[in-house]
């Protein structure tokens, strides 16, 4: 899973920049349109879709193009999404709201994919124990990213706070080889590095997402303008991925082991990640979701955490600076700056068959 801020100066300065001169993607109609992705077992099948051509298949029926790029840096993605050379990008919720959204740049979540059910995690060194043992640590985890955001879900389940703590930031790149030094005790990471982390001896994973089900949540973001002026590159995007969930589902051992050689695993650690992964296979269940009462609430927390980190974009004054909009007319934050919207139209078309 490598959603994180590995450059998280640089992600704040071009967000900063950004709101004040926003970049976006060029709102017209046209026919060519690119999306870039990086490595995580949720993101695994736009590899697939892309080289099994059933990417252009679906473009190929809107008489579009649609380039997937894969990115190595997966804040480099979003920043590039973000200044506009990408149409689209996958990014969890949190990312969306505080790369493009704090940087002035209306973004959709098209697709609503998965929610890391497992697959990010606390751990400890030292065999039996708990979360209440990292009091007075030192915490390695790529700073402001979804990790950040697990230890500070997690110090809060036993009373404690960030002050209890110290976080050392820490690059995705460097977290394993970090871990296995005497003088580091704790980390926070997510899946391929998480499972590397636990081999280790004698090793305690205290906290994970599954404990805050439904709040790590992994996206297709696209540029809004884009979108609305191009309503068939969302529904060409949106039928290539639910074609591929359906393959998914019923367990195509070849689709399944191309992604897991892709993510740099073999089909069993595939298939394990996908354990620790809530895939919304079926575009209702990923429709009734976005409907729930559930994301405005996870939303308006993920806020919080973005004002008091700073993460918000430069002129925010409280944690509402930034409005998000859900179905059936729902808004948290301000009515007045909706940059993030959660949409259900694309994807309740492919439950309909309607696509």
């Amino acid at each position: 899973m490598t959603r994180s801020f590995i450059h998280t100066s640089s992600a704040l300065l071009l967000a900063t920049s950004l709101f004040f001169t926003p970049l976006t993607a060029s709102a017209e109609v046209k026919d060519k349109f690119s999306v870039a992705w990086t490595i995580y077992a949720g993101w695994m099948p736009w590899d697939y879709a892309s080289n099994s051509g059933i990417v252009k298949k679906w473009a190929d029926k809107y008489d579009i193009e649609i380039d997937v790029v894969q990115i190595n840096d997966y804040v480099e993605s979003i920043n590039q999404y973000t200044a506009g050379q990408f149409d689209g990008c996958t990014m969890t919720n949190m990312d969306a709201l505080t790369i493009p959204a704090a940087g002035g740049v209306d973004s959709t979540a098209l697709i609503v994919g998965d929610f890391s059910n497992g697959n990010d995690g606390v751990v400890l060194k030292g065999a039996n124990k708990t979360i209440a043992d990292i009091k007075g640590q030192n915490v390695n985890l790529v700073e402001l990213s979804v990790s950040h955001y697990l230890l500070a879900r997690g110090l809060d389940t036993v009373g404690l706070t960030e002050r209890d703590v110290s976080v050392v930031n820490t690059s995705d790149a460097d977290l394993v080889g970090v871990f296995a030094t005497d003088d580091v005790t704790s980390t926070v990471t997510w899946n391929p590095l998480l499972s590397e982390i636990m081999k280790v001896p004698n090793t305690s994973k205290v906290f994970d997402s599954s404990q805050i089900p439904g709040e790590i949540i992994d996206l297709m973001v696209v540029n809004t303008e884009t979108l609305n002026d191009n309503p068939k590159f969302g529904k060409a995007l949106v039928g290539a991925w639910y074609e591929i969930m359906d393959v998914m589902s019923k367990g195509d051992e070849a689709a399944l082991t191309s992604m897991a050689l892709a993510s740099g695993t073999d089909l069993a650690g595939y298939k394990s990640q996908l354990n620790a992964t809530k895939m919304f296979y079926k575009a209702a269940d990923a429709v009734a979701f976005v409907e729930s009462k559930q994301l405005p609430t996870t939303m308006k927390n993920i806020s919080s955490f973005s004002f008091e980190h700073g993460i918000l974009g430069e002129g925010a004054q409280d944690a509402d600076f930034i409005g998000i909009s859900y179905p059936n007319d729902v808004v948290t934050g301000s009515d007045d700056n909706i940059n993030l919207h959660f949409i259900n139209d694309y994807m309740k078309m492919a439950a309909d068959g309607t696509l």
